[in-house]
C-alpha cells in the first residue's frame, strides 16, 4: 500500500502566505492541498518527500511570515476517511452543485457533478478550478474533442461531458488520480470520458478542439507550446493553477505560441485564462 505523508504548515500570518506556499508546494509535486485556519495541509507520497527542499523555499527565510510544519504518516483508508469527514458540497454561481454521493442533492442547480476524492487534487474546493468551471460555462463546448490536461479528480472533464462535449482526453501523470477520473465519470454516467495516465510527452499528433490545464506556472510554461499544437485555427486554450503576477508572463509565452488573450477572471490572487489559436 502506498502510505501518503500529511504535512500541516503554520504560517503566520496565514492570509496571504497560504496562498505563496501553496504555489510553492505545488511546484514540488505534492498532490493536494487543504487550508486551515493556521495555514496549509499538503500530502505528499512518504518516498517523495524532502524536508531540506522544504525548508529550502524562500518563504521559510521571509522576514513578513513564520513558517513551521509537523508530518504524519497517512495510509489510504485514513486518507479517504479524512477527506469523507472534511468534504463539504460546492456551489459555483448557482449553476454548478460539486457534491459526494453522502451529500444530500440540490435538483434546483442546473449541473452537478457526483464527485468522491481519493488522492486528487481539485474538488472545487480550490479557487483554480471554481475559475476554469466559470469559463467552460461561458463556452461551447457542444460536440467539441476536448483534453483536460492534469485532470485530478476529473471534476473539469465531468463537467464538460455535461455541457455536451464529445470525446474527452483526461490526462494525469499520477495513476491514481487516472483511477479516480475513471470512478467519478463513471458515477456521473459519463460514456466520453477516457481517464489516461501520462504527461504532455503524448501529446504529439493528437488533436483536440479545446485544450483545459489547471496545473502550475511551471508546467503551463513548459508544456504550452505542446498544448497549442494540438489546437486547429479557432480552437481554444484554456489554463489557471497561477498567481496573478504570473499572468504577463504566461500571455507573453500563448501569445509568441500563435495566440490571443479573448478572457480572464479572478478569485482572490488565482487567475483563469482563454486563449484562442489564431
Amino acid at each position: 500500500m502506498k502510505e501518503y505523508l500529511e504535512i500541516d504548515f503554520t504560517i503566520t500570518p496565514a492570509e496571504g502566505g497560504r496562498d505563496i506556499l501553496l504555489a510553492l508546494l505545488d511546484n514540488l509535486g505534492y498532490d493536494s492541498f487543504e487550508e486551515t485556519p493556521k495555514g496549509l495541509k499538503a500530502y505528499i507520497l512518504e518516498k517523495d518527500f524532502n524536508a531540506e527542499e522544504i525548508e529550502s523555499l524562500f518563504i521559510f527565510h521571509s522576514d513578513e511570515y513564520e513558517v513551521s510544519y509537523a508530518t504524519d504518516k497517512l495510509e489510504n483508508k485514513n486518507w479517504n476517511e479524512e477527506w469523507e469527514t472534511n468534504y463539504q458540497p460546492i456551489f459555483i454561481d448557482d449553476k454548478i452543485h460539486i457534491r459526494a454521493p453522502f451529500h444530500e442533492a440540490h435538483p434546483e442547480y442546473p449541473i452537478e457533478l457526483l464527485i468522491t476524492p481519493k488522492m486528487s487534487f481539485g474538488t472545487g474546493h480550490h479557487q483554480t478550478t471554481r475559475l476554469v468551471s466559470r469559463l467552460m460555462l461561458d463556452m461551447d463546448l457542444k460536440g467539441k474533442k476536448i483534453l483536460d490536461m492534469g485532470t485530478g479528480t476529473g471534476v473539469l472533464a465531468v463537467l464538460a461531458e455535461k455541457r455536451g462535449a464529445g470525446e474527452i482526453d483526461a490526462i494525469d501523470n499520477f495513476e491514481w488520480a487516472a483511477e479516480n477520473t475513471e470512478e467519478n465519470a463513471e458515477a456521473n454516467n459519463c460514456k466520453n470520458i477516457t481517464a489516461i495516465h501520462g504527461d504532455a510527452e503524448m501529446l504529439p499528433g493528437r488533436k483536440y478542439d479545446i485544450v483545459l490545464a489547471n496545473i502550475n506556472r511551471n508546467v503551463l510554461m513548459e508544456d504550452m507550446k505542446t498544448y497549442i499544437d494540438t489546437l486547429p485555427t479557432g480552437g481554444y486554450l484554456v489554463i489557471s493553477g497561477f498567481f496573478e503576477n504570473d499572468f504577463e508572463m504566461l500571455t507573453a509565452k500563448a501569445t509568441e505560441c500563435g495566440t490571443t488573450l479573448v478572457n480572464k477572471i479572478k478569485e482572490d490572487r488565482w487567475m483563469a485564462c482563454q486563449y484562442q489559436k489564431q
